[in-house]
């Protein structure tokens, strides 16, 4: 768990991390999450002279922001968490509640890599693969909330198994997941990742190389479907895969202007905020709530 105080602006005023503890239930990443908001709230009392005025959270999973729930999270094991509500209890002022990679991609848009863009999509290469929208300064959620989930475009119909039930689903052959998988397989080395696939592009390894553009080539497909879609004037990816920096970027541009035909083609350019992007993002949503009550 990362979180963060932040301040109108988007400045990281004070940096905090827990680990989830998953192990331990549903219900004790629940208590952590509000004794962590409770802590940092406190923090700021003491050591910035002032309370927190509101809180976001972020969470990963499905998630209901409008009703303030936590409706689905298969790594934390919970379902229909009122979290949005809890919290308030806890530390008496208003919360905002959203999506981690949709929160992550307001801050990215607002704050990071996207600033002065009308339109854009943030992918982060992870785990998985899911994405955010961004649009004149706020993230679409699309009508149930699922809208970005690129992940689970189709790309290669006889390809892997994905765990929504689909085949050949793009972050099946294209998350960093999945690239430390294939290149696992092709080294021989079970402890390999994608981390050191990349490495062993750079050294010019033929075997590391299939495994790479194998995943580039996935990944371009899929963000072709979404540029067609979308139009985006950037388009920007993080994540544990964009860390390859160069490696990743400069095939990567290649393969998707291969691709266009009528579309324009966006910039393409890795995140600026790292992992502390959802933490901004969480405190972005707070203080837009404070906005909205203020105007409301």
């Amino acid at each position: 768990m990362k979180a963060a105080l932040v301040g109108t602006d988007g400045t990281l005023l004070h940096e905090a991390r827990r680990a989830t503890g998953r192990e331990r239930g549903a219900d004790a990443v629940v208590e952590t999450i509000l004794a962590f908001a409770a802590e940092l709230r406190a923090h700021g009392e003491e050591h910035l002279g002032e309370s927190a005025v509101a809180a976001g959270v972020a969470v990963p999973g499905i998630v209901d922001a409008e009703k303030g729930i936590a409706v689905y999270a298969a790594n934390l094991g919970w379902r229909d968490v009122p979290l949005r509500a809890l919290l308030a209890e806890r530390i008496g002022v208003p919360v905002a509640l959203g999506h981690d990679v949709r929160s992550g991609g307001l801050a990215e848009g607002r704050i990071g890599a996207g600033r002065g863009t009308d339109r854009f999509l943030f992918v982060p290469l992870g785990t998985g693969i899911a994405g955010a929208i961004g649009i004149a300064g706020a993230i679409e959620a699309g009508a149930h909330g699922d809208a970005g989930e690129i992940g689970h475009i189709v790309v290669r119909p006889d390809g892997p198994d994905c765990s929504c039930g689909q085949r050949g689903c793009l972050e099946t052959l294209a998350s960093a997941a999945a690239v430390t998988r294939a290149w696992a397989a092709a080294s021989g080395d079970p402890e390999a990742d994608a981390a050191d696939c990349a490495k062993a592009v750079e050294s010019g390894d033929p075997a590391a190389i299939r495994v790479w553009q194998d995943a580039i080539d996935a990944l371009a497909a899929g963000l072709v479907t979404a540029l067609t879609l979308l139009d985006p004037g950037t388009l920007i990816i993080g994540g544990g895969l964009a860390e390859a920096g160069e490696t990743l970027f400069t095939p990567l541009r290649a393969a998707v202007e291969e691709r266009i035909t009528f579309q324009k083609l966006p910039r393409i350019v890795p995140a600026a905020l790292g992992d502390t992007a959802g933490c901004l993002g969480a405190g972005l949503l707070a203080w837009d709530l404070l906005s909205t009550e203020v105007s409301a």
